[in-house]
This record gives C-alpha cells, structure tokens and sequence, in this order.
C-alpha cells in the first residue's frame, strides 16, 4: 500500500495526528495489523513520537474504539426521530442508524467490541462506550412510563434489543444477510418482532 501524504504536523497537535493517521489506516487495511512505528512514518513524525501519548498500540486501539462509541452516539442522535409516530417508528429508525454506522466503518465496528489487543470488559464500562447503550435505555424508560412498554427489569430488555441489533450488523457487515436465507428485509423483520416482545402484555 502506497503511503498517504504526511499530515500537516504544528507543535502540540501530536496526538490528533497519530490518532487521525491511525484511524485512516484502520479503514484502509481493514484491521488494526499495523504497527505503531507505521502509524508514525504515516503520521511523518518520529518512530518514537506516538509513545509520548500511547506507551503501547493496545492504548492507542482503546482510544480508537473510544472515538467509533462517540461517532456511533452522535449517529444515533442525530438520527433519533423529532417526534416518532410511535415506538416501532423510533426504535427502528435507531437500529438502522446503528446498522448503518457499522457497515459504513466496518474495521471500527470490530475493533470497538474485539476482545483482542489486550482489552477488557472494562472498557465497555467506560462512560463514552456507555452513553451509546444509554440512547436505548432513554427510549425503553420512556416506553415503559408511557405504558408502551410492559413493565420488566430494563436491563434484560436492553440486553435483547441490543444483542439483536449488535447481531443483525455483524451479520450485515459479514455480508450474511442473503435474501434467500432470511428474505428481503431482516432487519425490519427482527425488528418487529423485537417491539412485538417489547409491547406485549406479560403472560
């Protein structure tokens, strides 16, 4: 692969430039094989210059992932609907826009939740990776205090809304969605059947 052009590089913009290069190069290579001493001759700084923000790559990876949950959050909300006509219409607006930010940045989607690199579940705790699973929160409180939602402890139906939309964009980004497996529109359709689950009295 051919060299990008060096970045502009001032005095105190160091860690945008290696957090920038490096960001490009995931998106290129479609992984995160790199080393950080190719970050930096990309960068066109000094081999050892990224350590003075990132003692190692599982840092800067970490801080990478940090930066796919913040353009994952701004996504949702600025896709979260005005005033939806109801909770089918805002939930599925908000998993196509999570779908959609997955299959766009495919190698960021991986790295945020890879367990490799030396990551823990501690990072998926961290607040910024937090404030994306807090958009789906906010919609399930609202729907169960409006009563569109049946009355359950709201970490388990986080979990399922989540786990179906975090399932559906592997398998979206994996190009596994075939119509001839799942039909023509998967995702409408675990959709509906995910509000269907959501809304329905308890039995």
């Amino acid at each position: 692969m051919q060299d990008a052009p060096n970045r502009p590089y001032h005095h105190g913009d160091l860690r945008r430039a290696v957090i920038e290069t490096a960001l490009d190069m995931l998106r290129e290579e479609k992984g995160w094989q790199f080393t950080l001493r190719e970050v930096a001759r990309r960068a066109g700084v000094s081999h050892a210059a990224p350590y003075k923000h990132f003692p190692d790559k599982a840092a800067l990876l970490a801080e990478l992932a940090m930066i796919g949950f913040d353009r994952l959050r701004e996504s949702l909300s600025a896709a979260k609907p005005k005033a939806p006509k109801s909770l089918r219409d805002e939930i599925t607006t908000i998993a196509r826009a999570y779908v959609a930010f997955g299959t766009d940045n495919p190698a960021l989607y991986r790295l945020m939740f890879s367990a490799e690199e030396g990551k823990s579940v501690g990072m998926h705790l961290n607040e910024r990776a937090l404030a994306v699973f807090d958009v789906l929160l906010e919609i399930l409180r609202r729907g169960q205090a409006a009563g569109r939602i049946r009355k359950r402890p709201i970490e388990g139906q986080a979990a399922a809304g989540w786990g179906l939309v975090h399932g559906m964009t592997m398998l979206a980004i994996d190009g596994l969605l075939v119509p001839e497996k799942v039909g023509s529109a998967p995702l409408d359709a675990a959709l509906s059947t995910l509000v269907e689950g959501l809304g329905s009295p308890a039995t």
